[in-house]
């Protein structure tokens, strides 16, 4: 009985030491590939604290492969933006201005009553409320409300507001996204125009930068402080 006792205190010491070392977070943020690692996890450390005829080593060395596994596939996730949206996919957009996007929730295998779900735990009970609607890949539902009905109450105060837009990841950790230039609807010497309107020489030197429909721009350099400005609306160059 003791034996067992000091086996299942040591596994339990080393898979609480592995989930720290790998950083994890709450179970509803993890992407696909961690939910799985982790349930695999949880599985293979009760196998040496019943079984007392497999040493202890047999039962670590697995719970070090998978982290080991862990942190190879992050390191590749952050430098390849394919690799990384075959692993855990990409943000899909389930609900826009003309309303839920059926051929979206089709794909992702969710019905109505999901999307209305969603919805209500972020706060939004009609979908005429509702501007974008993002499913990320987590399985969280992002909620970008229509003016009138933003916290902002623009709606009370009978104020005229422009139309919500959603910002637009251009550069991520130093690399250019490129397949959402075509979305944005913007090339590479527009993106140049911003960041010498900046004062940026390299694009390597930024941690973000995201442009929305209007022309907002959010650019934050490695270790300072984000800046925001203006530029012409998407798909104009600025003289």
């Amino acid at each position: 009985m003791l034996t067992i006792v000091i086996r299942a205190i040591i596994i339990y010491l080393v898979v609480l030491f592995l989930y720290r070392l790998m950083g994890k977070r709450q179970l509803g943020q993890m992407q696909p590939f961690e939910l799985v690692l982790t349930l695999i996890i949880a599985d293979l450390a009760t196998i040496p604290m019943a079984d007392v005829s497999m040493p202890v080593l047999h039962g670590i060395i697995p719970l070090l492969t998978l982290v080991v596994l862990h942190f190879v596939l992050t390191f590749f996730s952050k430098i390849s933006g394919k690799f990384s949206a075959f692993l855990s996919g990409k943000p899909v957009i389930v609900i826009n201005p003309d309303g839920i996007d059926y051929k979206a929730i089709k794909n992702l295998n969710i019905s109505v009553d999901d999307i209305f779900e969603a919805l209500r735990g972020c706060g939004y009970f009609k979908i005429e409320q509702v501007q974008y609607a993002i499913m990320e890949t987590n399985g969280k539902m992002s909620v970008l409300p229509k003016s009138d009905f933003a916290p902002a109450t623009a709606g009370d105060l009978k104020l005229k507001v422009s139309p919500s837009t959603i910002p637009i990841n251009i550069i991520n950790e130093g690399k250019i996204v490129k397949e959402n230039l075509q979305v944005a609807g913007i090339d590479e010497s527009e993106i140049q125009n911003i960041l010498k309107k900046a004062k940026v020489k390299n694009v390597k030197e930024i941690l973000l930068l995201t442009v929305d429909k209007a022309g907002a721009v959010y650019l934050q350099k490695f270790h300072e402080k984000y800046m925001t400005m203006n530029i012409k609306p998407l798909g104009q160059v600025e003289e």
